[in-house]
């Protein structure tokens, strides 16, 4: 197998300094120090025609007089130059240059100007960039220190206690935050391969780090701390293979912003924020979210120390009945279920504590007596070897600078033959001595109790989606919508413009007057509905527009006529193109089906229950097309009032598939119509209470501009 092209990035055998300073109190001589310090194996060019040399270390006035291949170029001078600089290290034949240096696109201005001159280089001479505006990266394995960040101002210690020997990488679109997370990660005992920031990500960006680190050998999970993903297919890639290898990926996703602050012509744009799309992409490929640096260690801690569990039961061993009881709480309030053990397994307890102590779960063994430790982990094996339960969780106080309750050689026995999830918390803060002991143990180590829950449900979430299988893929045919459409396509042309993916019957007669109106409530059936369509008036409702429960010629008639003037009255300039007449549906349930076109990730599905008050109660979920039935199924059993369609209080249960059906077609037909078709929505969609299908009651789509 061919080695990753990003293989010399990170693994150079040569690197060359730009503009390289003997200063350490600025950035380019903290980078020449620092990459010294780590002990860097390969060859260090320092390239600054003011010196002979610098610390011992020949120095060269341009990057062509070196004379031979250059892995690595560090570029740290001032913005003005650096395109030139990149260019001159193209001609020399240099494979990979990092940017640090700032005053970019950043800015705004002329200086986005200098960027796009970077760009250009980068794509004539076909040299690959990190940055501008980064922090460098640092490959822990290789001793590259290729940063200025003061976490990695010295080697790594060899003594260093870890709780696994997998490692996590990191990749960051702000280097400050990235080396935070290493540093704080590093702290709780866990093992790095590699630190990235990725700046303005002018040519390499996330998805190209993501997708060397899934590929890479050395890294077991990765975490991203993103801003935003600027190649949406190239990340969506990196994604499903992560999943497709099993390799965890962690997200601090920021600058969220709020769904509703713009003015929108449906529920479902309302509703369908930018961060919206992200978390859909994130939860279609088993992307872990976390809202903080110490969520995303505690989520690292156990994804690198723990197998992936069979369910959700919790077995708890603790020293402390409340403490065990506080944890019982918090496992329950993120998904997980700490359940009573069964008599027999409580027989084989109750001797390992004092009769005070509890045998059901939580199992208190007490802090009595000396024999904790050992009646501690005699505990912790008996739960290990039952089937009734799938998550082992010690409780313990590892404040003690001497000792601590926790065998590592029993522990370690435990966790090879039973294949269990196991971690600890610790009720008191952790002494050193502590938290190395526990890292011995290959336990990591929770100081947050509420970390060390959401933790453990991530886990279980992760587990589970795993076992999904991805929605059959689905390559469309691009398509083209009639000519001459409005912008916010009105419900008649819009269902016209969706036929293909509607189900039979969804088209219904446009009327020019009261008689036509009347005529084609005849033929179709009373009852029957009016709904005035007009590109001018995307909310029927509220400018009069609708007429309900018409029941015979005479009543269609009169309500054609009272319905245009109030129309007239609400908006006298509406351009009306006629009256829609529709036959009244039966009783049932409203759910909305929508779609928006986000410009990373495409066409997002969404789906609600409420029809018209879907904003106000905000019970929706949303995913990426493509979407086949069994995923739309799942979208609609995730809605919080999907009791309501499934028998709640004995009522019969509704037969979901049409509806799983028609939200599968329109993923398809949003991925047909993604080049021209901004959003969509069928609101609401009724789902028959009597099990005779459904109605498309309203639709409406909205073009690009």
């Amino acid at each position: 197998m061919s080695p990753h092209p990003l293989h010399s990035f990170f693994w150079p055998a040569s690197i060359a300094v730009l503009g390289a300073s003997p200063d350490l109190h600025r950035i380019r001589g903290r980078l020449l120090h620092q990459l010294r310090e780590n002990g860097f194996p390969g060859r260090i060019l320092p390239i600054n025609p003011s010196y002979q040399d610098i610390s011992g270390l020949p120095c060269f006035p341009s990057i062509g007089a070196v004379g031979g291949p250059v892995d690595l170029a560090l570029i740290a001078i001032p913005a003005a130059g650096v395109a030139a600089a990149v260019e001159e290290c193209a001609k020399a034949g240099v494979k990979n240059t990092l940017i640090i240096s700032s005053g970019f696109a950043e800015e705004g201005g002329a200086a986005g100007g200098m960027q796009a001159d970077l760009i250009a280089v980068t794509e004539k001479y076909g040299i690959r960039a990190c940055g501008p505006n980064c922090e460098g990266y640092f490959n822990a394995l290789g001793r590259v220190a290729t940063t200025f960040s003061p976490t990695v101002e010295t080697q790594e210690d060899p003594n260093a206690v870890y709780v696994s020997p997998k490692r996590i990488g990191v990749i960051a679109q702000s280097g400050g935050i990235g080396f935070a997370l290493f540093n704080r990660g590093k702290a709780a005992g866990l093992a790095f391969s590699y630190v990235i920031s990725t700046g303005n990500e002018a040519d390499l960006g996330m998805a190209d780090f993501l997708d060397y680190m899934i590929e890479d050998e050395h890294t077991s999970a990765v975490m991203l701390f993103c801003e935003a993903v600027r190649n949406g297919p190239k990340f969506v890639a990196a994604l499903e293979k992560a999943r497709r290898l099993g390799k965890p990926v962690i997200a601090i996703k920021v600058g969220r912003s709020a769904a509703g602050t713009r003015a929108t012509a449906s529920h479902t744009a309302s509703l369908s924020g930018a961060y919206t799309a992200y978390r859909a992409v994130f939860e279609r490929y088993g992307v872990i979210e976390a809202e903080d640096p110490d969520e995303a260690v505690a989520i690292a801690g156990v994804m690198l120390s723990c197998p992936l569990p069979k369910g959700r039961r919790v077995g708890i061993v603790t020293v402390s009945g409340g403490g065990g009881a506080w944890t019982s709480d918090t496992m329950t309030a993120h998904g997980l279920t700490v359940p009573e053990l069964s008599p027999a397994e409580q027989a084989r307890l109750r001797p390992l504590m004092p009769s005070y102590g509890a045998s059901g779960n939580p199992v208190d063994v007490t802090a009595q007596g000396t024999n904790t430790g050992p009646a501690m982990m005699t505990a912790m094996e008996h739960l290990a070897e039952s089937d009734e339960i799938d998550m082992l969780l010690i409780v313990s106080s590892l404040a003690s600078t001497t000792r601590a309750s926790l065998d590592a050689a029993r522990i370690e026995a435990v966790a090879a033959k039973c294949g269990k999830p196991m971690t600890v918390w610790t009720y008191t803060l952790p002494s050193e001595f502590g938290r190395t002991a526990a890292s011995g143990c290959g336990l990591f180590l929770h100081s947050d109790l509420r970390a060390c829950g959401l933790a453990f449900g991530k886990l279980a979430e992760y587990a589970e989606g795993l076992k999904r299988a991805l929605p059959e893929p689905f390559d469309p045919v691009p398509a083209r919508l009639e000519p001459g459409l409005p912008r916010i396509v009105p419900e008649f042309q819009a269902k016209q413009a969706l036929a293909a993916w509607l189900p039979a019957g969804a088209l219904e007669p446009l009327a020019g007057s009261p008689t036509e109106a009347a005529d084609a409530a005849a033929a179709l059936g009373f009852p029957v509905v009016l709904k005035v369509q007009s590109a001018d008036l995307p909310h029927k409702t509220e400018a009069g527009g609708v007429r309900l429960n018409l029941t015979d010629r005479e009543s269609v008639s009169a309500a054609y006529t009272a319905m245009l003037a109030d129309v007239a009255r609400h908006k006298p300039d509406a351009k009306i193109d006629g009256v829609l007449v529709q036959k009244m549906a039966p009783k049932g349930h409203e759910l909305v089906i929508g779609m928006v076109n986000d410009p990373t990730f495409g066409p997002i599905l969404m789906v609600g229950y409420g029809g018209t008050t879907v904003e106000l109660f905000g019970d929706v979920v949303h995913a990426p097309a493509p979407i086949d039935e069994a995923e739309a199924e799942r979208m609609i059993r995730a809605l919080k009032s999907a009791p309501l369609l499934t028998g709640f209080r004995g009522a019969a249960p509704i037969d979901l598939a049409p509806a799983a059906r028609l939200i599968a077609a329109l993923s398809r037909a949003a991925l047909t119509l993604r080049d021209q078709v901004a959003e969509f929505e069928l609101n609401p969609v009724i789902l028959h209470a009597d099990g005779s299908g459904l109605t498309v009651a309203d639709a409406l789509l909205t073009l690009k501009a």
